[in-house]
């Protein structure tokens, strides 16, 4: 099967500005309870979504909140099921396309550049849930009918805590609704890139369906500057092929692919390893200014 490839060319003028926006930014500050003005915040994400990013939908934004709200609040903070947002999922249902589905763990920054550059991929932040709910935090209270806005406990303090239980569920329906080829991003600059603990080896590689699936393609990438301690044939990326082919699945593995070194280098260009990079990019600036 072919490998999707893009140009040191189609870098430099795909979406420029977008980069150097996730390049810059910093990680969001945690909040100690629920995010101030959560219901203004989710509500404007799913109306900016219908009307922006996917105007097909045709799904009410007002009654999403309301089965959000129905879930979360009147319960202790621990007591949130997935069940119990089975309503708010079946009010924000939703279809993805085939061949485009992208899975990552533990390399979130990197997963978001590449997205913007290479948009054929969609993530689960891609999703109508994953971008009403990105980086919020909510806990109810079992006393009272509102949010909790002055403590919530930590996702590991308890297993149906009420975030994790919708990004649990969000991550299972993504995963039962993988199609055709499918990439798994991981991490082969830390120790279990792949970890049978995290939200994709706990669920989302349980919930992928060997009907659908035709390929999947694992992209493990290192830092620039190392530490170099998993790639496809050693440390945990080798228990996640072992797995896949006894699942059934057909898979491919790719260390360190181009076009991912690449993005890094434009973060870090003066990495003695980008010294390639930097030149052919130094060629085509000059080639566009002539």
């Amino acid at each position: 099967m072919s490998s999707f490839t893009i140009s040191a060319a189609m870098l430099m003028i795909s979406r420029p500005w977008f980069i150097m926006f996730l390049l810059c930014s910093g990680p969001l500050k945690a909040q100690l309870g629920t995010t101030p003005n959560i219901k203004h915040i989710v509500v404007g994400r799913c109306f900016n979504y219908i009307t922006l990013v996917n105007p097909s939908l045709r799904l009410d934004c007002e009654e999403i909140w309301r089965q959000f709200e129905e879930a979360v609040v009147r319960q202790s903070s621990c007591n949130v099921t997935v069940e119990d947002y089975n309503h708010m999922f079946y009010a924000m249902a939703q279809t993805w396309p085939c061949d485009r589905f992208l899975f990552w763990s533990k390399t979130r920054t990197l997963m978001h550049i590449y997205t913007a550059v290479v948009p054929h991929y969609w993530t689960l932040e891609d999703t109508l849930v994953g971008y009403m709910f990105n980086d919020l935090i909510w806990c109810g209270q079992e006393e009272d009918s509102g949010f909790d806005f002055s403590s919530c406990p930590e996702w590991s303090a308890c297993r149906n805590h009420p975030v994790y239980s919708l990004w649990r569920q969000a991550s299972q329906n993504f995963a039962e609704m993988a199609c055709g080829n499918i990439t798994v991003l991981l991490n082969g600059s830390i120790v279990n890139a792949f970890s049978r603990k995290s939200m994709f080896g706990s669920v989302e590689l349980e919930s992928l369906n060997t009907c659908r699936v035709d390929y999947v393609n694992i992209k493990v990438v290192t830092n620039l500057d190392g530490p170099f301690i998993e790639s496809c044939s050693e440390g945990s990326i080798v228990d996640l092929i072992q797995i896949l082919q006894s699942r059934g699945f057909r898979w491919t593995c790719t260390d360190n692919e181009e076009t991912l070194m690449i993005l890094q280098c434009i973060k870090n260009p003066k990495q003695a390893s980008c010294q390639t990079c930097a030149n052919s990019l130094s060629q085509i600036k000059s080639l566009t200014l002539t």
